[in-house]
């Protein structure tokens, strides 16, 4: 058997560099590159073999992007937590068919990425991470940044990843590769199933050699499967559906990342059954075709949620039914039944649905084929046209209520929605802006809209802004932030500067948090700890004068060009400046904290003190009571 003498680091980067999916007959690398940030640990283990590769194919003049080429290309990030969202962003605008890996050293480095980890396996969204750990050896323990656990030697700070990784190992030995790495490729690939993969590497296993088997290295094709659907469920849940008088279609991320545009909207076409999407599959339906009805649930559109309160049955294409997106389950009628049509059992399981386990694109066009005749009364389509036609009015008042002096946060996200082309790409992730964006956005597309709701997690926008556009190098990239996401979370600017790619970064600055203000006020805690506010020492709390942050002069010293507007007119200015430069540009504008927002149609459970002494917390419980009450679960029998 031919072999070839690597270390282990040297070995994972050239097995990498030979992965490939294939969906629909279309081949691409498996891995586009890597992020990382060495420190001791993996600064001469797996980036040593990162700088061999790139060296070797110098050398003999293969391009990086050649098949057979060795070299997996590198990327210097800033922060681990954001090198995490930055191969997530990638590996959405990629429709999760290719992907980055991300090492980063032994201890915080590696725990920095448990965050992004996380927020990969909740979203479904694969990423390799390859975290530095322990000397599998033992000699020199305690290492620096080594946990001691007195319960075993054999648990180290990357135990961490276990509970939010999808496939997890730590390679002790280096044949242990040959059979971790193929497994991790086949979660990785799996759209079921997928999410952050982690392997763990001990820093002198990094470095030991072995004889590989020359076969380890051949290219190696995951084939990405349409699951067609079993035809008893595809069946059972075409009566279910023929039987329904008032259905209603929920888009989930599935149908976008399953590239099922085309299907839904024959599907809906056919049937006229109108269709909601959630966070993750807006852009599934286009805003205006007919059967589009908005956002569902929590943050959702009146048309949407007066639908779904009297749905009979419920079709879920590709959602998970998140709590928004079930307004806490309160936003379907007590009879509801459900036919949930998602490539994962698990989730076609939930509510005692008709289950049917299928791809998107290819489970929506067998139950059109199913439904052939079929379509909702003309009763119905009339009651959908006028529900959708008053929410439609109702966001036109938002993007144009004349708020002042400062614009309402309503009214910029009414610019950005003329701006952002059917070709542009949307990011946000946390704070008030995805809520009133399920409202108001009218997307086009998929991938128009890149929204992480799953884990709402602040400090996503800037790294997954760098992720989406070198996966769509030709689009135009909104990063859209609040000034408290931008304090977290801003430092791959750097990377984004040093990476010579333009992104348009909008720092939404009202100088505190306005969703969690918001939230806390709606809940009897009169917006305590949300402002931006310097201690004040007659009260002892932060209620004093602003903090004195000079957010504009922060981006400056990226060396980005960075627009300044305080008004709806001149933020449209500054972003039509920023759309014609060829270099990534700020444009920094502020909005009024206190709203106004755009008008709520359901309830988010979120508990309130059963007990307190403020009034306003007594009025929030008794509020918290009357609306829980609606809570139910969801237990109708399947249609068999």
């Amino acid at each position: 058997m031919e072999t070839v003498r690597l270390t282990v680091g040297q070995a994972l980067v050239r097995f990498l560099a030979h992965q490939f999916t294939e969906r629909d007959g279309r081949r691409r690398r498996m891995f586009a590159g890597c992020f990382g940030i060495f420190g001791h640990g993996n600064v001469a283990g797996f980036g040593q073999g990162l700088l061999q590769a790139h060296a070797e194919a110098r050398e003999a003049g293969i391009a990086s992007d050649e098949v057979g080429a060795d070299e997996l290309p590198y990327y210097l990030a800033r922060n681990e937590q954001a090198m995490v969202h930055a191969a997530v962003g990638f590996a959405r605008a990629a429709n999760r068919l290719e992907m980055m890996a991300c090492t980063a050293s032994i201890g915080p480095g590696s725990t920095n990425m448990v965050t992004g980890a996380a927020l990969a396996t909740i979203d479904h969204v694969p990423v390799l991470l390859l975290p530095s750990d322990v000397f599998a050896s033992r000699v020199p323990d305690p290492v620096l940044q080594q946990l001691e656990h007195p319960g075993g030697p054999d648990v180290t700070v990357n135990d961490a990843f276990r509970p939010v990784s999808r496939y997890f190992d730590r390679i002790w030995r280096p044949e242990q590769l040959l059979a971790s790495a193929p497994a991790a490729m086949r979660v990785l690939a799996d759209p079921a199933e997928t999410g952050a993969v982690t392997l763990c590497l001990p820093q002198d296993v990094q470095a030991e050699a072995y004889d590989w088997p020359a076969s380890f290295f051949a290219d190696r094709t995951w084939h990405v499967p349409r699951l067609p659907g079993d035809p008893d469920a595809l069946a059972r849940a075409a009566r279910a559906i023929r039987a329904a008088q008032r259905p209603l279609l929920v888009a989930g991320g599935g149908a976008v990342y399953a590239e099922a545009s085309a299907a839904l909207t024959a599907f809906a076409d056919a049937t006229g059954i109108p269709v909601a999407d959630t966070q993750a599959g807006k852009g599934a339906l286009a805003w205006d075709h007919g059967s589009a009805v908005g956002g569902l649930g929590a943050t959702g559109t009146s048309s949407a949620n007066a639908l779904a309160a009297r749905a009979d049955v419920v079709i879920g294409v590709g959602t998970r039914y998140t709590d928004f997106t079930t307004a806490s389950h309160t936003v379907f009628a007590p009879n509801a039944r459900f036919v949930n049509l998602n490539v994962a059992g698990f989730d076609a399981a939930k509510h005692a649905a008709t289950s049917v386990i299928a791809d998107a694109r290819a489970g929506l066009a067998a139950l059109t084929d199913a439904l052939a005749g079929h379509f909702v009364s003309e009763a119905y389509r009339a009651e959908i046209a006028e529900l959708v036609a008053e929410s439609r009015a109702e966001t036109d008042a938002c993007f144009s209520i004349g708020h002042g002096p400062l614009p309402a946060q309503t009214e910029i996200l009414g610019v950005l929605n003329d701006a952002v082309g059917s070709g542009d790409v949307l990011i946000n992730a946390a704070g008030s802006a995805p809520g009133d964006l399920q409202q108001l956005f009218r997307a086009t597309v998929p991938g128009q809209y890149h929204l992480e709701y799953g884990y709402s997690c602040m400090g996503y926008e800037i790294p997954a802004a760098l992720g989406v556009k070198l996966a769509r190098p030709d689009a135009e990239v909104y990063a859209l932030v609040g000034d408290g996401t931008y304090q977290m979370m801003s430092s791959e600017l750097a990377t984004i500067v040093a990476e010579g790619v333009k992104v348009i970064l909008i720092v939404v600055q009202n100088h505190g948090f306005a969703s969690i203000g918001a939230l806390s006020e709606s809940r009897g805690s009169q917006k305590f700890g949300t402002r931006y506010r310097l201690r004040n020492p007659a009260s002892g709390h932060l209620d004093g004068a602003p903090v004195p942050y000079d957010l504009v002069a922060n981006v400056r010293s990226y060396g980005i060009e960075t627009l300044t507007a305080d008004s709806v007119e001149g933020f449209r200015v500054a972003l039509e400046r920023a759309r014609a430069s060829e270099r990534v540009t700020a444009v920094v504008v502020e909005t009024d904290v206190d709203g106004p927002n755009p008008p709520g149609h359901a309830w988010w459970d979120v508990p309130v003190g059963e007990v307190a002494t403020l009034a306003s917390t007594q009025r929030a419980r008794a509020e918290y009571e009357a609306a829980r009450a609606a809570q139910r679960p969801y237990l109708m029998p399947p249609v068999e």
